[in-house]
């Protein structure tokens, strides 16, 4: 396991990055041009990004960026 200290400004600004990075995400998702089978390495990317963001932001914030089920999950 890994771990590091971060002060409350670059809590923030990593807050920032991820967010950003997963609205992307879900924009590109949902781009009918993308094919399925980067859309799922895209999925599993958010994924990862998601866990990360779960460790640094409140539950609310959380909620806005839970990743949507689908029948196959």
């Amino acid at each position: 396991m890994l771990g590091f200290l971060i002060n409350d400004q670059e809590q923030k600004e990593m807050e920032y990055l991820i967010k950003r990075e997963l609205e992307e995400l879900l924009m590109d998702m949902e781009d009918h041009r993308i094919d399925q089978m980067v859309k799922s390495a895209m999925k599993e990317r958010y994924q990862t990004i998601f866990n990360l963001y779960r460790r640094i932001a409140s539950r609310e914030e959380c909620m806005k960026y839970m990743p949507k089920r689908t029948g196959g999950q």
